[in-house]
């Protein structure tokens, strides 16, 4: 599959524990990536500076579903599932 231009789900939902250039703490669930452009297009996409976990990330219809608001829904869902308890109470 692929990335499904102008997406943005996968750097909006998904919390990112290392550090983005211009978000030295990493990303919470939920906001939005300051690399991530007024039309859901990654700043850093290819270039060096883009986190590993970013491009890592390879997209799959399991994942990204059939439209950008399902991907966005989908990416969600697993991140509470997967979010530690002990973050979950803060």
């Amino acid at each position: 599959m692929e990335c499904r231009i102008g997406c943005g789900a996968c750097c909006i939902a998904p919390s990112i524990s290392t550090p983005i250039p211009g978000m030295p703490e990493g990303k919470p669930a939920g906001v939005r990536c300051v690399n991530l452009s007024s039309d859901n297009r990654c700043q850093l996409f290819g270039k060096p500076e883009r986190p590993a976990v970013c491009s890592a990330f390879q997209p799959q219809e399991d994942i990204c579903g059939h439209s950008s608001q399902e991907a966005l829904q989908i990416i969600t869902t697993l991140e509470r599932a997967t979010t530690p308890i002990n973050k979950k109470n803060r």
